[in-house]
């Protein structure tokens, strides 16, 4: 009798345990159709289209490799490799710039200066498109201001170019380095600072033994979150370099309006695929490097 009671009333409390979780989930519910539809669907018609080709003559359909194929070859794959390069190079030089400068602002005894820098940076970490371009243009191009008081035409400066484009590129990128890396300069502990120092060890040792070893995850971290948002920019280097510069995301673009070939939209499917490919990549190094930083400055 004792053992059927108690039996009783586990079963009670494991089916409440079982309706708060699935109360849990309720609010989730909206989310997961949103990105279902928002995400998924265009994600399933992209794999689709990426591995489809259509006969101009016939009209029939067949799948096949051969839009991923074509994907890697000639100016595709030049596309490819250049915003690959443009945002590596554009993301390294942001997270050697941005270190410094969001190390000034977390060591500033000024909390006003602080809460200036990183609202401007949340700010210009989401200033770019055709504005962007315009203001670089208005400056430092051809007729610019900038290029015309200081001569800079006749030095050999060129905004439409690929430097060009990676200093247009850095405007947006150092200050989202400098949201990135400021919680893990925050979680610098003034203990080990000071343990340094009594031992006798300068302010350049400490930076190279203490403070950057632990603060590798997330400068890492940082550099592969910018490599992704450079990769994936369009409307900027679309406004101001056009074809100058080849990039994926504008072979994309000239793919779907038919400006090189038409009927090539399921190759700018694939293309599409390809960067997917890439942003995939980048996360899966992204994540784990993120956990680290943060059981490191916890």
């Amino acid at each position: 009798m004792t053992a059927t009671l108690a039996k009783a009333d586990v079963v009670p409390a494991a089916s409440q345990k079982r309706g708060r979780r699935v109360a849990g989930w309720l609010p989730v519910v909206p989310l997961l159709v949103v990105v279902a539809i928002a995400f998924g669907i265009p994600a399933l018609a992209m794999l689709n289209g990426a591995f489809t080709v259509k006969d101009q003559t016939t009209g029939v359909t067949s799948y096949t490799t051969a839009n991923l194929t074509d994907s890697l070859q000639g100016a595709y794959f030049t596309a490819l490799v250049g915003s690959v390069k443009l945002s590596a190079v554009s993301a390294g030089i942001a997270t050697v710039l941005g270190l410094p400068l969001a190390q000034a602002v977390v060591t500033s005894r000024f909390r006003a200066l602080r809460e200036a820098v990183l609202t401007a940076s949340g700010v210009l970490a989401n200033f770019g498109g055709v504005p962007l371009a315009f203001a670089f243009v208005a400056t430092l191009g051809n007729a610019g201001v900038l290029t015309r008081q200081f001569g800079l035409s006749d030095k050999g400066w060129n905004l439409y170019s690929f430097w060009g484009l990676v200093i247009v590129y850095l405007y947006f990128l150092i200050p989202l380095m400098v949201l990135t890396i400021t919680p893990a300069l925050d979680g610098l502990r003034s203990q080990w600072r000071e343990a340094a120092q009594n031992n006798g060890a300068t302010s350049t040792q400490y930076w190279r033994h203490v403070a950057l070893p632990v603060l590798a995850p997330s400068l890492l971290g940082g550099f592969v979150l910018l490599f992704g948002s450079a990769f994936a920019a369009y409307a900027t280097a679309a406004a101001m370099v056009g074809s100058a510069v080849p990039l994926v995301t504008l072979q994309i673009a000239d793919a779907i309006s038919g400006n090189v070939l038409v009927g090539q939209e399921n190759v700018a499917l694939a293309l599409s695929l390809d960067m997917v490919l890439i942003a995939g990549v980048v996360m899966a190094v992204y994540l784990p490097l993120q956990r680290r930083s943060a059981r490191w400055l916890a």
